[in-house]
């Protein structure tokens, strides 16, 4: 398995350094893409339910996305900043963030798994299920929620190994539970005649697996960052950079989850189960040529934001280049190829003839967008590897909440089916319009030591806030009487200065 250290991310050949820290982000995000495509692969397949079962499923699909969108929010925010600090040589800050890391997957594990348990059959219905399909949908999603703690752990922590700079190691623990999965799904649908049921199960015993794996390596010596239990406390002052850089990527799942029951709502009052199974079809041909984007800017965050870090800009500058680069190109070429052959894309999913017919007329329609929608996918990751998560989210709510939702909705009205198909496109170009004037806007900005200064002192800033709220509710707590403003100030001084606080007040 490839292993980068430390010191090669700010050295050496930077697109050998790209090839060895890409690659294998790139692999794992194919195979961790599979987990759920492979699914609906087999289920699509089911004699005499396929396109039930697939549209149930496509159901299903919303909320299994929202819970990986909370492992992103972890993940990708705080992946970047335990980067950013071991630039900067705090090892012992970057645990700390990772220890508050695994702390919050856990604690939405929790969250997720009660408000999902209780509500299920009216959110799937509310989603766009019938009675024709709530059954697979409900069976697909009681299941998959049993391992809720396991994608948590798979998907939120595995970027933090890759931040560190062994890449190899994040695609074994997802190879190993796609592996799985793919060798159990046949086995339990179709063998032992489990149908929807098994296909859960198979995902959930993979995921298990991937994520023994991501605790085994996180908690060896092998590590460079281990979680310790020491750090799992939870801490204001860590959690809040988390929250604050994670809710861009968050959003952006949290999102597509949004979407998919406003295209699925639709296309069910519009055209019926068909559709939706179309929907489910389509979505997932452009998750699995997503996937390699994704994998590809994973890889190469970490190069960035350690270099932002230890103010090599010039490298930052090569890095977000050639990353735009083979974003743009690859999701260009991928694209062409689907608007090209859309029936070969629909026959893997299904046997069902109106289905395939249904994709094939729609398919070039609903993928036009992402011709240019790459050159985003490159330019968001980039913010977000730079530490500028207000501009990261000002990307991902205009893409989905802004233009996506409304233009599913008002589409139709107008346009009938056509114009779910339709708002997906449009809100692609113009969401990556802005994206590219965004980022030419601001990125000689961002590159400079006085913003970097900037992100310190945001940092520094948060620090003191919550040790002066803690002081405020800890006198308050002691029973101290209002007694003026500055009788107030004197008693926070001796308060923090008793606790060793340094804090200027």
């Amino acid at each position: 398995m490839s292993v980068i250290n430390e010191k090669a991310l700010g050295e050496g050949s930077l697109n050998k350094l790209m090839f060895k820290m890409a690659v294998p982000t790139i692999v794992a995000q194919i195979i961790n893409i599979l987990y759920n495509i492979v699914d609906r692969i087999y289920i699509g397949h089911i004699p005499g339910a396929s396109a039930s079962a697939l549209t149930g499923v496509g159901v299903a699909l919303p909320i299994v996305v929202f819970i990986s969108a909370f492992s992103a929010f972890v993940g990708q925010g705080g992946a970047p900043l335990s980067s950013i600090w071991l630039g900067k040589g705090d090892k012992d800050h970057a645990e700390k963030i990772l220890g508050n890391g695994t702390f919050l997957l856990v604690l939405f594990t929790i969250i997720l798994m009660l408000v999902f348990y209780i509500w299920q059959k009216p959110l799937l219905y509310a989603f766009g299920a019938s009675d024709a399909t709530i059954s697979y949908a409900s069976i697909y999603l009681s299941w998959y929620l049993v391992g809720t703690i396991f994608v948590e752990i798979a998907l939120g922590l595995n970027t933090y190994i890759i931040a560190q700079g062994n890449p190899g190691v994040a695609m074994g623990s997802v190879l190993v539970g796609a592996i799985v999965n793919i060798i159990l799904d046949p086995l339990f649908i179709f063998v032992f005649n489990m149908e929807v049921k098994g296909a859960a199960i198979a995902t959930v015993i993979s995921q298990g697996l991937s994520a023994i794996w991501v605790i085994y390596f996180l908690t060896s010596k092998k590590a460079l960052l281990r979680i310790r239990f020491k750090y799992m406390k939870p801490d204001f002052k860590i959690i809040k950079p988390i929250f604050s850089l994670g809710i861009s990527p968050f959003v952006m799942r949290a999102t597509e989850s949004l979407i998919s029951i406003v295209m699925n709502r639709g296309l069910q009052k519009y055209g019926g189960d068909i559709y939706v199974a179309s929907l489910t079809i389509m979505q997932s041909v452009m998750q699995f040529f997503s996937a390699p984007v994704g994998g590809f800017t994973q890889g190469v965050q970490p190069v960035i934001s350690y270099n932002y870090g230890a103010q090599n800009f010039k490298r930052v500058r090569q890095a977000y280049k050639k990353m735009i680069l083979v974003c743009g190109s690859f999701s260009f070429a991928g694209t062409v190829v689907v608007m090209v052959f859309p029936g070969i894309f629909a026959k893997v999913f299904t046997e069902d003839t109106e289905v395939i017919e249904l994709v094939c007329q729609k398919m070039p329609l609903f993928m036009c967008g992402m011709l240019l929608f790459g050159v985003q996918m490159a330019i968001q990751p980039t913010f977000l590897a730079l530490g500028q998560a207000k501009i990261s989210l000002i990307i991902a709510m205009l893409r989905k909440v802004i233009l996506l939702t409304p233009l599913a909705i008002i589409f139709p009205m107008f346009l009938g089916a056509d114009g779910v198909y339709l708002a997906e496109p449009v809100s692609d170009f113009i969401s990556a319009i802005t994206a590219i004037t965004l980022f030419l806007l601001n990125i000689n900005k961002i590159l400079s030591k006085e913003n970097l200064e900037k992100v310190d002192i945001l940092i520094k800033n948060v620090i003191v806030k919550s040790r002066l709220l803690l002081a405020d509710i800890s006198l308050w707590k002691g029973g101290f009487i209002w007694q003026g403003q500055k009788n107030w100030q004197r008693k926070k001084r001796n308060f923090l200065k008793k606790k060793a606080y340094t804090v200027q007040l």
